[in-house]
């Protein structure tokens, strides 16, 4: 339909409103779909007239349109149900399930028996869920609240929500002006004309009188118009009115999948009973990866498909963003002796920032610490391998800046991208291990840019420079991937992203020319300019959905702005920055809903979701014009670069509590700087090249701008390694020097055999020896404003009001030989559990058994969820095979074997594709997910002198990056590279006596807790398996005369420093290091030997 078609809907749609003709306009409405009447729509709802709901949405979507549909249908079909049931109509409700509800039970079965199971109960609300849904008339409303946000994000109902803004009696008035132009060509017209039909043109007849002098007044011909209510105040300008016109060959014309997103973006939790809460949302996006590197998908937001927060005068509305939430207040400042160029936070540790400064130096600080980890000058590794042309300019003047550093999406790598042709790749270990990774002599004069992608599964490095050219390069070998050419002018930044399965990069040059590239030898699918023909550069929100740029002109002007992919326009232009900048504009996003520039030696803050400026703050001052500025993934951390070569670090309340390590120590910074002497890290420290600049200080961190002047110090750092600072192991050996809280238990008290937080990390769940599970929540409250765990706040012994306990079949079964296990689903919901008899499946709400399967012989010994189906079980049995089991169809699909003895450990990889096995046996398997067979297996290696129990348990791990694996024997700790079951580092008590009971990584996978039998814990550094700090079992629980010791270590899913342990005594406690010390102990030095053994 042509767009005055479509205009003239939109008119009749008026005239049939100003008639009164109210079904009418609301049939045209559906059939057209032309315009969605919100306001129509909330009084059906209002009602609960359900079909006439469904059947006006049917106009605009299907339930499997999209993600948005299907929550909109299934929060409609849900509140129906939820209304039969509460009007104990179960044979409506069994109807409203088998007709409306049954078709989600393909995209969540798990979600459709749960629901079912609803029919059950008494009261829906004995459901934990939905213990506070109120009346019929709240819960309508607030479900409103949340379908209207999710028909706002649905992009198929972009431009439809808005009626256009048009007179009143628009149709009346063109039909009068047309009639007024057929009266001016009659031959005789009459003065006083007398329309009688519309079906015809208008002439007047033949008459004797003179030619009327004038026209007729416009709106006369029809008469006076009666005013009757129009449409809904819709007006406004249109969403893009300042947009230029989409350009030919758009995205839209060569993505496949071609982003959508409406201008506000709505985070949509997981599936599951658990509401959505909007409090959280950045959790989820919480794995952030930086706005130059590869977020996470857009498309792979999962739907959450049962009750919206229900929950009383909870508002789900839109609100702009907090300018209290920002982070404002100065805590730190390092002062680097030269101006700094790029900044980068750590994707995962908070608190690591790398920075690049314009003398070619780099440094890594952590700021939890106040230390400098490592600093690097300018040094090309292998002059003999580069171009005679670097050769050359290097023989001229060895000197080079840094123009961009940047951590790779896992922080295992970051890259460091010079004025003069090279980038250097180096590879992290954590603690300090900075090894040289790659160099490559990249591009002929600067390299501007650098980003890392995965192309092809594989990691991947783009690079952009002064010679006009992109190139890709594998990150492992250094290898040339792809050259992308079609740029006239130096190439300024590079910002990779994907959609669906498109991989593509955007490249901007200094001209303002933007474009697009795919993985191939076709060229360029996009040409356009930016704003101002500005040099700018761009970047995706943190979620992925939404694309922004910033630059400056030629003249000075910078912009900010957002951009509508699928059509190459610009969405939305910000307001505030500058008209005279000087240099280019930086700036960067945060939490998806953050955008801050530095701009006229300030820092300025908008909301995504709104052009006018939120906050403008100078950081007390000493800002360059344009400062370079950073925030970390979480956006509680902000870095900012000052006049006086020096970086300031601000903090929101969440930033400085992280940082709270250095305000502790604020206090004794009259007595020893915060780095200790120059270089004093245990790790490799750089290298010198060139002069010495002995007249400038080191690099020093000190507090809320409370400068440092050692003039006695000079920065000297040579070749060989920084002599390492004393260090000594940390002893924990006192109640007084950690935080423990031992969880109140009114159960009956048997040792705890398994432990696991719960994903949320609200809960943690226990499994005693005698087969009954033990759950405790946290609740939200002011003592405890996050409602996770902590051993601030004691829990709830949480049981349903039905009193009933999860636990598991032992019928038949002798509990000293049986090997507990269990799994938890990814939601939260289900607990798949065993103790030596049959295999259950719990509800974690109402704690009934929805299931139970696999009766003995064999026994279940260990159990494992597949990472993309929760329907799919690996299943380790106590006759030393695995089965993969299919819960959906309740059939075995394969059995797996290679182990001697029972199997004890299962753990998957999504990145290599496999599962890895271990055993009784103190065997190593790996299997291949797509087809199952047996890719690698090895024994662990025993210490000599050491005898090890026959049916010890070997416990595995994958470590966060999914390539290396912990292995836990009570031997041993020892890390494997999972793909080939090559053992990395192993470590082993020297005390032949002293046996290991378990042990986890922690969740930021820097770090190894391990208990022992003896009650101690120890912790260890994930690289290297260092021993930083031992926990004696005086220090979390009081003296007791019979032998107590932790049996299972679990960590906290978010809380790098917090683990909780299972004791023999049935106890579990969960323990926290001081809020003065803010983590376990410091890193030894690489060279120091300690108590560790290794190979």
């Amino acid at each position: 339909m042509s767009s005055l078609s479509r205009e003239l809907v939109f008119l009749i749609l008026q005239f049939l409103d100003e008639e009164k003709f109210k079904e009418t306009v609301h049939k045209l409405e559906k059939e057209s779909g032309f315009f969605f009447n919100m306001r129509y729509f909330e009084d059906a709802v209002g009602n609960g007239e359900w079909d006439e709901v469904e059947k006006y949405l049917s106009g605009f979507t299907k339930v499997d349109d999209n993600r948005y549909s299907m929550k909109i249908f299934f929060e409609i079909r849900k509140q129906k149900y939820l209304e039969a049931l509460d009007k104990r109509d179960h044979a409506k409700a069994v109807e409203i399930l088998a007709k409306d509800l049954k078709v989600f039970s393909t995209f969540n079965e798990d979600l459709f028996k749960e629901i079912t199971m609803l029919l059950t109960l008494q009261n829906f609300r004995e459901n934990e869920q939905l213990s506070k849904y109120g009346d019929t008339k709240s819960a309508r409303s607030i479900m409103l609240i949340e379908l209207k946000k999710l028909i706002e994000a649905n992009p198929l109902f972009r431009d439809k929500l808005q009626f256009p803004s048009l007179k009143n009696s628009r149709l009346r008035t063109l039909i009068n002006q047309s009639l007024n132009w057929q009266h001016q060509l009659c031959k005789n017209p009459k003065p006083n004309p007398d329309i009688k039909t519309l079906f015809l043109d208008h002439t007047c007849g033949q008459t004797n009188g003179a030619r009327a002098p004038s026209p007729v007044p416009t709106n006369h011909l029809m008469g006076p118009m009666h005013k009757v209510g129009g449409f809904p105040p819709m007006g406004g300008p249109p969403l893009y009115q300042h947009a230029p016109a989409p350009m030919p060959n758009s995205l839209a014309g060569w993505m496949a999948n071609p982003s959508s997103m409406p201008h506000q973006t709505l985070s949509m939790g997981p599936m599951g009973l658990t509401p959505p809460n909007n409090a959280a949302d950045s959790e989820h996006v919480l794995k952030r990866s930086r706005p130059s590197g590869i977020p996470e998908e857009a498309n792979n937001l999962p739907v959450n498909i049962m009750p919206s927060n229900i929950y009383p005068g909870q508002s789900r509305a839109h609100s702009m963003y907090s300018a209290d939430d920002l982070p404002k207040t100065v805590v730190a400042n390092l002062n680097l002796g030269s101006a700094v160029k790029s900044m980068d936070f750590h994707p995962s540790q908070l608190t690591l920032l790398l920075v690049g400064t314009n003398i070619g130096e780099f440094f890594l600080w952590d700021l939890s610490s106040g230390e400098r980890i490592t600093s690097k000058k300018f040094q090309v590794w292998e002059l003999g391998a580069c171009t005679m042309i670097l050769q050359a300019s290097l023989a001229n003047e060895y000197t080079a800046s840094v123009n961009r550093v940047l951590w790779s999406p896992d922080g295992r790598l970051f890259g460091v991208a010079y004025s003069k042709h090279i980038v250097q790749l180096y590879a992290y270990f954590g603690d300090g291990d900075l090894r040289n990774h790659l160099e490559i002599d990249a591009h002929i004069g600067s390299v501007n840019d650098l980003a890392f992608s995965h192309p092809k599964q594989q990691l991947s490095v783009i690079t952009c420079g002064e010679d006009k050219i992109i190139k890709v390069w594998d990150a492992a070998t250094g290898a040339k991937q792809y050259t992308f050419e079609g740029h006239e002018a130096p190439v300024y930044s590079v910002c990779p992203h994907h959609k669906e399965h498109i991989q593509f990069i955007f490249s901007t040059d200094v001209d303002g020319k933007i474009k697009a590239w795919l993985y191939d030898n076709m060229g360029s699918r996009v040409d356009y300019d930016a704003p101002g023909h500005s040099c700018t550069t761009m970047a995706y929100s943190s979620d992925g959905t939404r694309l922004f740029s910033c630059g400056t002109s030629k003249d000075g002007e910078s912009y900010i702005v957002e951009w509508n992919e699928s059509e190459g326009a610009v969405r939305r232009t910000y307001i505030g920055l500058g008209k005279r900048s000087v240099g280019v504009v930086q700036f960067d996003t945060a939490k998806n809903r953050i955008l801050a520039a530095g701009d006229e030696f300030n820092i300025k803050f908008w909301d995504m979701d709104h052009v006018n400026i939120l906050s403008i703050i100078d950081a007390d001052g000493g800002l360059p014009a344009s400062p370079c500025i950073r925030f970390n993934r979480e956006g509680t951390l902000l870095a900012v670069s000052t006049s006086d070569n020096g970086t300031k670090i601000l903090a929101n309340a969440e930033g400085m509590r992280q940082v709270r390590s250095i305000e502790n120590r604020a206090g004794a910074a009259s007595k020893a700087p915060m780095v200790g002497t120059y270089g004093a890290s245990g790790s490799a420290a750089g290298t010198s090249v060139g002069a010495d600049r002995s007249s400038s200080l080191g690099p020093v961190i000190t507090l809320n701008g409370e400068s440092r002047n050692l003039p006695d110090a000079k920065c000297r750092i040579s070749d060989e390694l920084v002599k390492p600072k004393s260090w000594k192991l940390t002893e924990i050996n006192e109640q007084s020097q950690l935080r423990s809280l031992r969880l109140p238990d009114s159960l009956l008290s048997v040792r705890i055999i398994r432990l696991i937080y719960t994903n949320s990390g609200g809960a943690i769940l226990a499994l005693a020896y005698n087969a009954v599970h033990k759950l405790w929540k946290w609740q939200r409250n002011e003592r405890n404003t996050t409602g996770k765990a902590t051993s601030a706040v004691p829990p709830q012994l949480w049981q349903p009001s039905s009193g009933i306990l999860m636990t598991n079949d032992i019928s038949e079964t002798n509990l000293e030989e049986a090997v507990p296990c269990f799994a938890l689903s990814k939601n939260d919901s289900y607990v798949m559990s065993a103790s030596g008899g049959k295999i259950s499946l719990f509800n974690m709400m109402t704690f009934k058994t929805m299931t139970t399967f696999m009766p003995p012989p064999p026994a279940a010994t260990v159990l494992a969820f597949h990472p993309q189906d929760n329907n799919i079980i690996a299943i380790g049995m106590e006759d030393s095979s695995i089965q993969i089991y299919n819960v959906r169809v309740d059939e075995v699909k394969t059995k797996l074997k290679g182990h001697q003895k029972r199997v004890t450990g299962l753990a998957f990889s999504n990145a290599l594709e496999v599962l890895v096995s271990s055993g009784a046996d103190a065997q190593l398997c790996v299997w291949s997910v797509d087809g199952w067979e047996k890719k690698a297996s090895k024994y662990l290696q025993i210490p000599s002198g050491r005898s090890s129990n026959p049916l010890a348990q070997t416990r595995i791990q994958f470590h966060q990056d999914q390539t290396h694996v912990l292995v836990v024997h009570e031997t041993q700790i020892a890390v494997y590279e999972a793909s080939k079951l090559e053992c990395i580092k192993q470590w082993f008590s020297r005390d032949s006596g002293l046996s290991i009971t378990d042990a986890t990584y922690s969740c930021d996978g820097q770090t190894i807790y391990t208990s022992f039998d003896d009650g101690s814990v120890s912790i260890f550094t994930a690289v290297g398996l260092k021993l930083r700090c031992r926990i004696s079992p005086t220090a979390y629980m009081p003296t007791t005369s019979s032998r107590v010791y932790p049996l299972v270590v679990t960590a906290h899913p978010s809380e790098a420093n917090q683990f909780a342990l299972g004791l023999t005594d049935g106890g579990v406690h969960v323990l926290e290091p001081l809020e003065t010390e803010g983590k376990w102990g410091n890193v030894p030095p690489q060279e120091n030997g300690g108590d560790q053994s290794s190979r």
